[in-house]
């Protein structure tokens, strides 16, 4: 086989392209081994290797969860991952013009050949009948390791469709259509990030296990959902949108609300990127890493707030608006807090008597963060109505069979004792219940 021939799909990792080259190399030479004086030593080497191979992709099963045929889930996983210049000009937009299309074709056509390779002859030869079951592999429902069930299902879905295609042309327009629906690498397959140090500066990494929160789920506060998703579809449209702040009370949806516009918005390229404040720092390089993506992404700052001794908040200042170098347009920066001003105010920040002559300076300093969210959300706490309100609709929503006046009643008892009224104690009173029952 012909994988030292790729051009555009060269640069997989040595790990990724291992069991290619294992695979090629059986492929080509498991018809010498007759021409071979003590052939049997041969053809030892190669079975040892074929079943080294088959191994392989029953790990691969189990850390990806992929299903059906293991090979060609393997072959189609290559693809999607292979961030090069073409993957990257297709992602979300579509189809890339130009020469590299010709580049490409002739990379699918060996691809396409792996795809249609017959194994029989390899399998009798080595009388490896387990190879069976990596040609109808039956995997568990149990979440993978690196895929979560959508995006698993998705790369099995077309490996079965790349079969489906008679010529590489077609293979060619499956792969760039993939590309342009879902994007490639981990951007493409995955909706959110977080940030992990490494040796060569931040890594931007997939967080595999997020919480599938919607909209929908969130009871109440209307007004500030649809003044996040009016900035946000202006976001993903390519109008203009400004960085958000969502601050007030505690447990009343605020973190709630920016998990759920990330899974509202994925399938339009929106990805969101978890930040912690000890973090700031890195945000010129995090930053660096996705401004010439195709994806918009959002980086999520959660419970922010800093003291008056913590000065790394004007790393994040520089950022969002006053630094040379102008922020791009597929970023914005979505932020919560229970504090509206971020930076914690003293009465001495006003106080005359300051030891700081200028003490407008001082205080206009505190606030020159706050100012840079063109975009600010209150959160208040909700009344007692409201919070009877929120807790009957979620009763309803998980099925919990009990009278009205029993409920609400046990729920007003439950909120004295568990941090007051709020979407977030009423949540944690309708799990206790289903604990219960």
């Amino acid at each position: 086989m012909r994988e030292k021939e790729l051009i555009v799909y060269r640069n997989m990792s040595r790990e990724e392209g291992k069991l290619l080259s294992d695979m090629s190399y059986i492929i080509d030479h498991y018809k010498e081994i007759y021409h071979y004086k003590g052939a049997s030593g041969r053809l030892e080497e190669l079975k040892e290797l074929f079943y080294a191979c088959i191994h392989e992709l029953l790990e691969l099963a189990g850390n990806h969860g992929f299903y059906g045929n293991l090979w060609h889930c393997y072959l189609a996983n290559l693809l999607v991952n292979d961030e090069n210049s073409y993957s990257r000009a297709c992602e979300v937009v579509g189809p890339a013009e130009g020469s590299i299309n010709q580049a490409v074709l002739h990379d699918i056509v060996i691809f396409k050949e792996f795809f249609d390779f017959d194994f029989a002859p390899v399998v009798k030869l080595f009388g490896a009948e387990s190879w069976a079951l990596i040609e109808q592999y039956q995997g568990s429902d149990e979440e993978s390791k690196v895929y979560n069930t959508r995006i698993r299902q998705r790369i099995c879905d077309l490996a079965e469709q790349f079969c489906r295609d008679n010529t590489p042309e077609e293979m060619k327009d499956t792969l760039t259509q993939f590309y342009r629906d879902y994007g490639v690498g981990k951007f493409g397959l995955h909706k959110a990030f977080r940030i992990v140090p490494g040796e060569e500066g931040a890594r931007i990494v997939p967080i595999t296990n997020i919480a599938h929160v919607h909209l929908d789920d969130l009871v109440g506060y209307e007004s500030q959902k649809q003044k996040l998703i009016d900035n946000t579809e202006a976001f993903v449209r390519n109008k203009k949108a400004n960085n958000c702040l969502l601050f007030g009370d505690a447990g009343t949806g605020k973190s709630s609300s920016i998990k759920a516009i990330a899974n509202e918005y994925y399938e339009k390229g929106l990805r969101i990127i978890e930040l912690y404040k000890h973090q700031f720092r890195d945000l010129n390089d995090i930053i660096g890493q996705i401004k010439n993506r195709n994806y918009k992404f959002i980086i999520y700052m959660d419970d922010l707030s800093f003291e008056d001794f913590e000065t790394d908040y004007k790393y994040l200042k520089a950022v969002i608006e006053g630094g040379l170098e102008k922020k791009p347009k597929n970023v914005l920066i979505y932020a919560t807090s229970n504090r509206r001003h971020l930076i914690r105010e003293t009465a001495s920040d006003k106080n005359d008597r300051d030891e700081d002559l200028h003490t407008n300076d001082t205080v206009q300093e505190k606030l020159s963060l706050a100012y840079r969210f063109g975009v600010t959300i209150y959160f208040g706490k909700p009344a007692p109505k409201e919070f009877q309100n929120i807790v009957r609709t979620l009763a309803k929503r998980y099925h919990i069979d009990m009278e009205e006046e029993k409920l609400l009643l046990e729920a007003n008892r439950w909120e004295l004792s568990h941090g007051g009224l709020s979407g977030r104690t009423a949540q944690q009173f309708i799990d206790y219940l289903l604990g219960k029952l």
